[in-house]
């Protein structure tokens, strides 16, 4: 109840601080007013255009969600389990997590051109966070966990099925969540800057346009309600209570 409490005074101070801002400014074409803004929310959610914009944007943010899980969760875990490999892809996120994004966009740009930029974008950004957490949540691992594991089983993929990744499931699921806001950010101006049809970037680059900032408004919120829906999705379904198998409990009580 106090959670719910606090979040829900978050959200009203949020709303309390835009409608004084609206006041004090006076002019809608600068700070337009919560009322604008949700009539224009709801112009967008009632239009068969912004509809389509709005499920092409949520389908190329899970296509890119799931290369970057199948590809980084599965170099993260061979990079946790063989030094070598770590050693080798280190440079290679540290790269990916320093260079700016906008270089990125431009580099991806020119060699692959525009409609496949939102997709190279957001893996980009993405791979990293989930890379690292599971290289460094597999060498985190108490060595005495995995000697248990392998009286029991010395199975290597049954051991990254009910060893290793129930014990590194905490910190995949910290990086889906991080995954999920940063997704829809790095997208949104990947389809922004590429002028990708049909595309929530597109809308609100017409909407900058045609001086409509209540439907720029309107976008914002429906982002991030969007990137808040994916992470009441993660922790819906991968909640602290199903992280841990019955066997990595079991691991857990012979070691104690």
């Amino acid at each position: 109840m106090k959670k719910i409490i606090a979040s829900t005074s978050g959200v009203f101070a949020i709303f309390l601080f835009w409608i004084i801002a609206a006041a004090i400014v006076a002019n809608p074409m600068l700070v337009p007013s919560p009322g604008d803004a949700a009539r224009s929310l709801y112009t967008i959610l009632t239009t068969g255009s912004s509809l389509q914009a709005i499920g092409l944007t949520a389908m190329r943010l899970g296509l890119s969600l799931l290369g970057a899980a199948l590809l980084g969760l599965s170099a993260g875990l061979a990079a946790g389990l063989v030094p070598s490999v770590y050693r080798f892809m280190r440079p290679v996120v540290t790269v990916l997590r320093t260079v700016p994004v906008i270089s990125i966009v431009v580099i991806i740009l020119i060699i692959f051109g525009f409609d496949a930029t939102p997709y190279l974008i957001t893996f980009l950004m993405i791979f990293p966070l989930l890379f690292q957490a599971a290289a460094e949540g597999v060498r985190r691992i108490d060595p005495e966990l995995v000697d248990v594991y392998r009286l029991e089983d010395d199975n290597i993929w049954r051991g990254l099925r009910y060893c290793y990744l129930p014990l590194i499931a905490p910190d995949i699921r910290t990086a889906f969540l991080q995954s999920a806001g940063l997704g829809v950010k790095v997208l949104v101006m990947a389809e922004y800057l590429s002028q990708t049809q049909s595309s929530i970037g597109n809308a609100l680059y017409l909407a900058k346009v045609n001086l409509d900032f209540a439907k720029v408004f309107a976008w914002t919120i429906l982002l991030v309600l969007m990137a808040a829906g994916i992470e009441a999705v993660i922790n819906r379904y991968a909640g602290e209570k199903r992280l841990e198998n019955g066997l990595v409990t079991k691991i857990r009580a012979k070691t104690d």
